[in-house]
């Protein structure tokens, strides 16, 4: 029989983006003040500035602004001369828009799975998904760890393919001291509102250490114009605003202290679920977790989701299918390895409330309905 528990009339929200605006409105309405009284609007002073403070927080000699993290990673294949006929691989578990721009890049997606125990990248799968026809792989840094990016680098560089690390929930998470976005070729940011640093609408950026690249990223993302009404290659239009860059120049100031109050969330909910049935995912040996999510393995994901509701704790799921699990990527199940674990993760894991803003008393209150539920989970 299913065990009840009381209604809480405590109640916290999986996410609460006034309230990051409301801590920073200050320096949020300089920000927008500057822009308007500068009177411009696009690939200005802000965006430029925001690209060198950006790039130097994240230990990258270039950052390129872009519209949106799916541009970043859009862009970062098309700059390596990533296109028609080409394969790229990534990872099941990722988000759709990964695969949305592998897709726009004008390359066919190829999946590999998952390790079971903290969602990563699979080597051994990687390894079947390659062929003669990979010109990348797409490593997701997903919920805020690097995976095994050693061994992921070492199999790139034996057959001669580029990593483009999809960095959207990994802003300031590190493998062995490195930043994510320094490791592969080039870093692909997503700025979206909810992310460790989030604009007020949608905007991203790519990384990288070669000069050349950065520079073809800020040509594409421009018309492939080179001067007015100068253009040499075919580009979109995916420029960061003005705005969204002065914006994010406010916030990146308060990014590392956010990422470190996020670990210390991570810490109390590690302690209330020790040695339990729900299980939070594993920490990859020789990496920095920031924490974009926090998600654990449930063996009945309802019935915890259901007892954690109850008592006023908002959970979502991350996602509660893998790309192939859309009708639109059903396709891309049929490939050379098979994506067992991440279809067996995607029915099991929830995501808890993991954000800067929430109080002590909130953490507190989550700590303690997770050692009340999670034994009978």
């Amino acid at each position: 029989m299913a065990r009840r528990y009381a209604r809480s009339s405590v109640r916290v929200p999986f996410a609460n983006l006034r309230r990051s605006v409301d801590e920073l409105r200050g320096d949020l309405d300089s920000a927008v003040g500057r822009v308007l009284s500068s009177g411009w609007f696009i690939l200005g002073e802000e965006g430029r500035r925001f690209e060198n403070e950006f790039a130097e927080w994240n230990s990258s000699a270039h950052a390129a602004g872009v519209a949106s993290g799916t541009d970043a990673i859009e862009l970062a294949l098309r700059a390596l001369g990533v296109g028609a006929g080409d394969e790229v691989v990534t990872q099941a578990n990722t988000c759709v828009p990964t695969v949305a721009a592998i897709e726009r890049a004008g390359a066919t997606p190829v999946l590999c799975d998952v390790e079971p125990a903290a969602a990563t990248i699979d080597l051994a799968s990687l390894e079947r998904a390659l062929s003669a026809r990979t010109r990348a792989i797409v490593p997701v840094h997903l919920y805020g760890q690097c995976g095994d990016m050693d061994g992921v680098l070492a199999l790139a560089a034996d057959r001669g393919i580029p990593v483009v690390e999809d960095c959207a929930q990994a802003h300031g998470a590190e493998h062995r001291g490195r930043r994510a976005g320094t490791l592969g070729a080039l870093g692909a940011f997503s700025f979206y509102p909810t992310k460790n640093l989030g604009a007020i609408g949608d905007a991203g950026a790519v990384t990288t250490d070669d000069a050349q690249l950065a520079e073809q990223v800020r040509l594409l993302r421009a018309y492939g114009q080179t001067g007015r009404y100068e253009h040499v290659a075919a580009g979109v239009n995916s420029r960061l605003d003005e705005l969204q860059a002065a914006l994010l120049r406010a916030k990146l100031t308060h990014l590392e202290a956010s990422n470190e109050r996020r670990r210390a969330i991570a810490v109390a909910y590690d302690e209330a679920l020790a040695d339990g049935p729900v299980r939070p995912l594993g920490r990859v040996p020789h990496a920095r977790h920031v924490f974009h999510l926090y998600v654990v393995e449930a063996p009945d994901r309802e019935a915890f989701q259901a007892a954690l509701a109850n008592r006023g704790v908002q959970t979502l799921v991350h996602y509660p299918r893998p790309v192939h699990g859309h009708a639109p990527y059903a396709r891309l199940a049929d490939g050379r390895a098979s994506l067992a674990v991440s279809e067996a993760l995607a029915e099991r894991i929830v995501s808890l409330p993991i954000y800067p803003e929430l109080t002590d008393a909130e953490v507190d209150h989550v700590a303690a309905v997770l050692r009340e539920v999670a034994v009978a989970a």
